[in-house]
């Protein structure tokens, strides 16, 4: 039921793109750095974590900071949109990508997008770039979120008659996204040394039982600390049954008896 929503939601391939020969001569880096490092690190989390909860689906696609085209005319302005993270689901998952062009997706827009807030982007991120993603793009679900703010977490879910519709958090603060059936919310902790003085607030996915998304690191790290307790649990099992032993042998020789005949 929620691919059918994601689908139906996703606009026709734009009639500007109805041509012979769309533009050739795109181009895929602005050369832009990101706001902070902590806003690479934050995307990175996002996109790799996604990729972890999605990763039994062999038709979905995770990227970010790359660019979106959509329509000629973008293309010729030089209108450059690039989100920060966004996934699209029922399209080829390992194609080469060096952008996401609309017209060379079959007309599939993002079914999820994610921008992370700046001082020089959040009002772009909320008003512009909405507008665009809810009225040209109909991407069913969309957040926004300042890593140096651990209250800024907001989002809307489409309806197709009335735009946006602003999502309401749960106990915890998250969102739900109905296309990837996770929660959106916070997490404090360092990721990659950052922050080097303690821990900070991430933006992070938690499956509908509310467990946290592991990164590949932190499940490598689970696995690693499981395999250390039931070493450790083997180990303690080991000695419980040699100092038995030793029990035993002691009482059969109070009884006269030899333990080891």
């Amino acid at each position: 039921m929620v691919q059918e929503i994601a689908s139906s939601s996703q606009p026709a391939l734009p009639p500007d793109w109805e041509v012979p020969t769309p533009p050739s001569d795109l181009i895929f880096d602005d050369g832009e750095p990101l706001e902070s490092n902590r806003h690479r690190i934050a995307m990175n989390v996002l996109i790799r974590s996604a990729q972890q909860a999605l990763s039994s689906r062999l038709d979905s696609f995770v990227g970010g900071n790359m660019f979106v085209y959509y329509s000629r005319q973008q293309a010729m302005n030089r209108d450059f949109r690039g989100p920060d993270f966004f996934a699209v689901l029922g399209v080829e998952p390992d194609r080469e990508r060096k952008a996401w062009v609309i017209w060379e997706e079959s007309g599939r827009y993002p079914d999820v997008i994610i921008e992370l807030l700046s001082p020089s982007t959040a009002a772009i991120d909320r008003g512009a770039k909405k507008d665009l993603y809810e009225q040209t793009f109909r991407t069913p679900d969309y957040f926004v979120f300042d890593p140096f703010d651990p209250t800024s977490l907001a989002g809307w879910r489409l309806d197709l008659a009335q735009g946006y519709q602003p999502l309401t958090p749960n106990d915890q603060g998250w969102l739900w996204c109905e296309t990837l059936g996770l929660w959106l919310g916070t997490w404090e902790g360092a990721i990659d040394r950052e922050p080097s003085n303690g821990s900070c607030t991430w933006l992070r996915f938690y499956t509908p039982q509310g467990e946290l998304v592991l990164l590949p690191e932190e499940a490598a790290q689970q696995q690693a600390e499981q395999a250390q307790q039931q070493a450790e649990q083997a180990q303690q099992q080991a000695e419980q049954e040699r100092q038995r032993a030793e029990r035993l042998a002691a009482k059969l020789r109070e009884l006269g008896v030899d333990p080891s005949v």
